[in-house]
């Protein structure tokens, strides 16, 4: 089984108490999609959660009927996702949240990416050989960047939530410590991971049961260390994570075997609030994240080369538009790998990058009848000299204040380590710095120098949490799931919206391609029909099957309603109504 992350979008229409549903009455009912239609949303007039996992969505779903905001439903799902999704919810990994507040128009970005500790070192993977430690870098204690996921949330509930801290977090402590049933899919997926999260003790107990084996779906499964961190966080705030017992937990764990976070990395740990990245499509503002994400850039700038041409012209999933489309992503992706890092370290072309100008330049070499050699097409500028596990939610609350948030482990269960003591499972984010400039990482992508590893640097990211407004208001909530495929999912899924007029869940489970300039490869989903596939063989682009793509999950608001869809290739997911239920 590949890595897997989660992905999840909300958005919250709040109310003041739950007495107020029964003096609603709906000024109208939505159009139901047609009987053709495949694959149909949920809709609400109250707000929607689509998560990844059926429970954490529920969570959701209940501080919006306690009469919380959107933040408050997002930072309480993020912390239930590390009780029940622990292939990717998290409190040792890191992410971004974007938030927009209606009645200012306030746009900010909240980074709280993980951090490169302050020992670590450009060349610290590398054997003797001069290649890549594999090992290292992924299932090690090494592996792992200072957590930011606990920053971050505490940082937007204490800015823009609205109710008390504790009601917040108590869903996720209470998950923990009396247990909840736990899904086929998780079941399934601590199996395949077995080799890896039976390499550590703390791990081995947290995953398997005193006898070594799993747990079977349904059965109840409880983590007591881990309900018992988050009552310290609850009572201590940041400091509950970053100071005390649990700080000492992490350094102590870390000292013991090689790796590198110390109490002072976790002490000096700082969220980054950052201008988020605007560009527009066809009349819709769309607002994404920033670097360290290349997600944003690399999304707005294909939007950019799609809007040279008519709706009509990406009318179907046929070869001529796909060829262009898959031309348009393999520009993005090479202006990704040589001219992206951390903004706090490398100055970037970010304007130029997102000009239309730029764009219809990058466009203007795409042949309508040939796939382009990506050996032969580089960045478009000059560089200067400069030396997935994930998980995203979306928020839109009755006021329109909208919030979309996207965290990570980065692969399947981080390192696969588990802090004895705490049940908190480490992310392995330094294998998204460039640890050998060229060298391809995890998910195949190839990065440059501006990516490489230095003390207190963030990875470059393609995690891609994205808002598109429509007429100024709140329209679409969009992220994903899967590393580099996260960004042209997202790609995909707002083209379906806006040029094919699809449904939310139709534009969600819409077949795709995604190329990512190297390795030089076309990779497609098994709804992508034969003579497509046929088609884009003969103008010279190299396709390779592939059953695992970017896991979307989004919600639509349209007339009044919130639709929401839980993409069905990550099983699990669902779309949550306050007062209506999954």
């Amino acid at each position: 089984m590949r890595p897997v992350t989660i992905v999840f979008s909300i958005v919250v229409l709040v109310v003041s108490a739950r007495s107020a549903l029964a003096e609603h009455a709906f000024e109208r009912l939505p159009t139901p999609p047609l009987p053709t239609a495949v694959h149909h949303p949920n809709a609400s007039q109250h707000g929607m959660v689509a998560a990844q996992d059926r429970i954490a969505a529920q969570v959701g779903a209940d501080i919006l009927e306690d009469g919380g905001n959107a933040v408050d439903a997002a930072v309480a799902v993020g912390f239930a996702l590390a009780v029940t999704h622990p292939q990717a919810g998290n409190l040792g990994g890191g992410g971004f949240m974007l938030i927009r507040m209606q009645e200012t128009g306030e746009s900010v970005a909240i980074d709280y990416r993980e951090t490169a500790p302050a020992a670590a070192s450009r060349d610290m993977y590398l054997g003797n050989d001069g290649d890549v430690d594999e090992d290292a870098i992924y299932y090690s204690h090494r592996a792992s960047g200072v957590p930011g996921t606990v920053a971050g949330l505490i940082h937007a509930h204490e800015k823009f939530g609205v109710l008390p801290f504790r009601r917040v977090i108590n869903p996720a402590i209470r998950l923990a410590k009396h247990g909840h049933p736990i899904h086929y899919f998780t079941a399934a997926s601590v199996e395949d991971y077995r080799e890896i999260l039976e390499r550590y003790p703390a791990a081995r107990a947290e995953f398997f049961k005193p006898d070594g084996t799993g747990y079977a779906p349904g059965e109840k499964w409880r983590r007591p260390e881990l309900a018992k961190v988050l009552k310290t966080i609850r009572r201590h705030g940041t400091d509950g994570f970053y100071a005390g017992w649990v700080a000492d937990a992490i350094a102590d764990e870390m000292a013991a075997n090689g790796g590198l976070i110390t109490r002072e990395d976790l002490a000096n740990f700082k969220v980054v609030e950052r201008v988020p990245v605007t560009g527009s499509y066809r009349g819709h503002d769309i607002i994404s994240f920033p670097p360290p994400s290349s997600g944003g850039i690399l999304l707005i700038q294909m939007l950019n080369m799609l809007a040279l041409d008519e709706p009509a012209a990406f009318s179907g999933p046929d070869a001529d538009s796909l060829h262009v489309l898959i031309e348009i992503m393999r520009r993005a992706y090479a202006d990704r790998a040589e001219l992206m890092g951390d903004a706090d370290f490398v100055d970037m072309p970010t304007d130029l990058l997102l000009s239309p100008d730029y764009a219809a330049t990058r466009a203007s070499t795409i042949k309508p009848d040939r796939a382009d050699q990506s050996s032969e097409i580089f960045n478009g500028v000059e560089p200067t000299n400069e030396g997935g596990q994930t998980t995203h939610y979306s928020v839109i609350d009755q006021h329109g204040n909208m919030v979309a948030n996207t965290y990570t482990l980065n692969l399947s269960f981080g390192s696969g380590v588990v802090i004895p003591g705490t049940g908190i499972v480490m992310n392995n984010e330094m294998d998204d710095f460039a640890a050998k400039p060229g060298v391809p990482n995890a998910y195949g992508l190839v990065m440059g120098e501006r990516n490489a590893i230095e003390p207190g640097k963030r990875p470059l990211s393609s995690m891609t949490p994205t808002l598109v407004l429509k007429d100024g208001e709140p329209y679409l909530s969009v992220g994903a799931q899967g590393g580099s495929r996260i960004i042209t999912a997202v790609f995909n899924i707002i083209r379906n919206v806006i040029d094919k007029d699809m449904n939310m869940a139709e534009a969600v489970a819409a077949p795709r391609v995604h190329h990512q300039w190297k390795p030089d490869q076309v990779l497609y989903g098994p709804m992508v029909s034969n003579d497509t596939v046929a088609g884009l063989s003969s103008k010279g682009h190299d396709l390779a099957p592939f059953d695992w793509f970017a896991t979307a999950n989004a919600v639509m608001v349209k007339d009044g309603w919130y639709y929401g869809y839980s993409d069905e290739r990550g099983p699990g997911g669902a779309a949550c109504a306050p007062y209506a239920g999954c």
